[in-house]
């Protein structure tokens, strides 16, 4: 039997319950899967908490990793033994789990140099990094971003590969201590905007100009300075919500701020296509392998602890990535 976290109602952590189920035989398509570690998002509590509707009752989580067990007709890429990751797509939804039954298309290969935490760790941030640093603009060295979130899983790694590519960072973050740590991996300059003024503190550093490229995760808190952050026809790129949805706005804004572009990327349209996932997970690997992008795991959790993981998760206390360990 294998052990799941699945809600039977949407709301808060406490909705989430542990299980046992039965995985069974693969059916066409689908590989069964043992699963070594599993991710832990912040887009999970968007569909526990029903901002993404989900059918009930519903498994959680869509990022984890481990080695199939066996395979269904038609998968031809795959085989028992092989060990897999995978991230983002609808059809992956369900990762809190021991074991369970996934279609073969969103798997990815994993190279033994990457262990299963790391993977777990890495494989949707890491490929958000990949594909906002290769993909989203032309960034040229010498080029400036904003990073909100600089201390978060997705920006601990996205600041490293910044500094790969020549870029100068500056970070956000909530805290001396989280400041620390985003310089630690990369970031060339931090704002703490628990008292300092963001788009304010950004001219002083960049003499007035402002930075080519905002990434934000935050959301509606985070718009209106991340705009005002920005240089002449510079990039706002939406990661997220985790303050809440941006409220709608007149585009007309954007051409009386400096003609800017905006962007609200989702990782499904970037990793959609086979080739393009495994060129990014490629890159992405090599670079973990051979120690040029650092990955901490700052937290770990037993399964049976999800509903302690996922108030942590939106209580902010989490610094870089945490993972299940199974």
């Amino acid at each position: 039997m294998a052990k799941v976290i699945r809600y039977h109602e949407v709301g808060g952590p406490e909705v989430l319950r542990q299980e046992e189920i039965e995985v069974g035989e693969p059916g066409p398509g689908q590989v069964r899967l043992k699963q070594g570690a599993v991710a832990l998002n912040f887009a999970d509590t968007y569909f526990r908490s029903g901002l993404y509707p989900s059918p009930l009752p519903a498994g959680v989580g869509s990022e984890a990793c481990g080695t199939i067990t066996a395979v269904g007709d038609g998968v031809t890429d795959f085989k028992v033994g092989d060990r897999v990751t995978y991230t983002g797509a609808l059809n992956t939804i369900g990762a809190y789990a021991t074991e369970r039954l996934i279609a073969a298309a969103p798997l990815i290969r994993l190279p033994d140099s990457i262990n299963f935490e790391t993977a777990a760790a890495i494989t949707m941030r890491g490929l958000t990094a990949a594909y906002l640093m290769r993909r989203i603009w032309d960034f040229k060295k010498g080029d400036t971003i904003l990073l909100h979130a600089a201390a978060g899983g997705v920006g601990l790694l996205v600041s490293q590969w910044a500094k790969l590519e020549g870029l100068n960072v500056i970070g956000t973050v909530s805290s001396d201590a989280k400041a620390e740590v985003a310089k630690a991996h990369g970031c060339d300059h931090t704002i703490n905007y628990s008292h300092e003024d963001v788009a304010k503190r950004v001219r002083e550093l960049t003499n007035g100009v402002g930075v080519n490229a905002v990434f934000d995760s935050v959301g509606k808190d985070t718009f209106e300075g991340s705009l005002n952050s920005l240089k002449t026809r510079g990039l706002m790129v939406c990661l997220g919500t985790a303050s809440g949805s941006i409220p709608p706005f007149n585009p007309q804004i954007l051409a009386g701020k400096g003609s800017l572009f905006l962007t609200r990327p989702a990782s499904a349209h970037y990793i959609a296509d086979p080739v393009e996932r495994a060129e990014l997970a490629n890159e992405l690997f090599s670079h973990v392998a051979e120690g040029r992008i650092k990955v901490d795991i700052s937290k770990r959790y037993e399964l049976a602890d999800a509903v302690q993981a996922h108030r942590d998760l939106e209580g902010r206390k989490i610094v870089g990535s945490a993972i299940f360990t199974l």
